[in-house]
Order: structure tokens, then sequence, then C-alpha cells
């Protein structure tokens, strides 16, 4: 179900190493910013990258894997049910490292480490937090590179 006038959300992604892409959610008009982890860039390649720069629409829907409500982003290239939703770490597990994302952007409370790897801490009150702030209108999300045009 899809309330309101859509939203406007940031994704500044900050650094990308194997460990995952660190970043920050912005949602202007409400004055709202909370870390977040993403896969590493990898070409786009389903389950093991993070998803390319650029806008999409994204509507909020319950999940019943997450038991808990999502965003579900439209129009991912060559991606289907990426989601906003809840997790710590989102690293290249082909060398070693853990995640809890297959493509999904994951908010947290703070920037931390978990199992020796980078990670965002308190996910869960941090979507929660997020879900709150956004009062379920639809989101236009845009994700950049910092210190790239984000034609704000």
């Amino acid at each position: 179900m899809r309330q309101g006038d859509p939203i406007d959300v940031l994704i500044i992604r900050k650094s990308s190493t194997a460990q995952g892409t660190m970043g920050l959610i912005i949602i202007p008009e409400m004055m709202f910013a909370t870390p977040c982890i993403e896969l590493p860039w990898r070409d786009n390649q389903t389950n093991i990258s993070c998803i390319p720069e650029g806008e999409y629409e994204a509507f909020r829907r319950w999940s019943n894997h997450w038991n808990s409500h999502v965003y579900q982003l439209e129009n991912v290239p060559g991606r289907t049910a990426v989601q906003i939703h809840a997790g710590n770490v989102a690293g290249d597990t082909s060398l070693g490292y853990r995640t809890h994302s297959h493509g999904c952007i994951l908010p947290g409370s703070r920037v931390g480490a978990l199992y020796r790897q980078s990670a965002v801490l308190a996910s869960t009150p941090a979507l929660s937090r997020f879900m709150a702030r956004t009062m379920r209108r639809p989101l236009n999300l845009r994700i950049f590179r910092e210190g790239a045009n984000s034609n704000a």
C-alpha cells in the first residue's frame, strides 16, 4: 500500500572495500541521518555487489522473510528484491567476510566492527527510526558517491 507523496532520501556512499560500502542515509525533509552499509561494488553482479548509483523509487511493504516492514526498490537494473532492511555486515564472502545483504541496503545506528570486519551496529532500531520518519510514504531514492554531483 502506497500512501502520500514521495519523500526524498539520499544515500551518500563514502568508502568501499571488501568489507562493504559504508554510507549515510539522509532524509533532508526530516533532518534525519543514519549510517548504512551495502555490499562492495562488484559490477552490479547479483548477490555480491551493491546496486548502481542512480535514482530509484521504493515502496514500503511487509516482508515475511524479515518479519517486519521493509522498503523495496523498483527498477534496479538486472536486480529484483533489493530492499532496505535490518542487518549489520555486507562483506565480500568470496574473501571470507560475512554478509547480511545480497544487494540490499542496511541502516545502522552507528559504525563499528562485528566478526572482525566493518559493520553498522544497532540496525533494527535504526530501521525503526527510518520507518517512523518516512511515515509510510513512498521514497524517491538517490544513491551517489561522496564528492559526486548530487544535483541536490
